[in-house]
């Protein structure tokens, strides 16, 4: 339950450690990838400071780590990424929340992520060939319908448009740099810190 005046808290869903970023196999080896997805987990729970912290998942070691973070841990098995976003909210309402910020754990440049819930309605924060979505800050018991996987930011703008709630649209470097491919290991000169 949230303390007094607190009213915004951060999900972050969490796939295990040791079976993330599958796709960096040309570039990474398993333990490299494991430690990787980890390091990036960290960057995203240290930037949603001060706000409350919720992983959702169903790995014990992700588990682990996360209540090791000062996380509240949402064990959500076999949901799926949509699945478990939806019910991890819907927790995080029932606990009092009334706006959350669901972040991806992929993103190594992340900072300051309580900006996104100044504004009321949903704010959309696409990765950087505005296809996937990074970040998402919504009402809590806005009953969003999460729609992640390719082509997920249109998507998530026309369940916005369909719930007919205020609609922001951030474009933000630092939280529009995820790491799915090779390539995205290295960041440009201006993005790096």
């Amino acid at each position: 339950m949230p303390h007094a005046g607190e009213s915004i808290a951060v999900l972050l869903p969490v796939k295990a450690f040791s079976v993330a970023k599958r796709r960096l196999a040309s570039a990474l080896d398993p333990a490299d990838r494991a430690a990787l997805a980890r390091s990036m987990a960290d960057r995203v729970v240290q930037a949603a400071a001060p706000l409350p912290v919720a992983v959702v998942c169903d790995d014990a070691e992700v588990a682990t780590w996360a209540q090791a973070a000062g996380a509240t841990v949402l064990w959500r098995p076999g949901r799926g990424l949509n699945g478990a976003v939806g019910e991890g909210v819907d927790a995080l309402a029932l606990a009092g929340y009334h706006r959350v910020i669901v972040a991806h754990a992929d993103l190594p440049h992340a900072l300051d992520l309580a900006w996104l819930a100044e504004v009321e309605g949903v704010t959309l924060v696409p990765d950087r060939r505005e296809d996937g979505t990074n970040v998402i800050c919504l009402p809590a018991d806005a009953g969003f319908r999460f729609s992640y996987g390719p082509g997920s930011f249109r998507r998530h703008v026309a369940e916005a448009e369909r719930l007919a709630l205020p609609l922001r649209i951030a474009h933000e470097p630092r939280l529009a740099w995820d790491v799915d491919l090779p390539a995205d290991l290295v960041a440009p000169d201006w993005l790096a810190s």
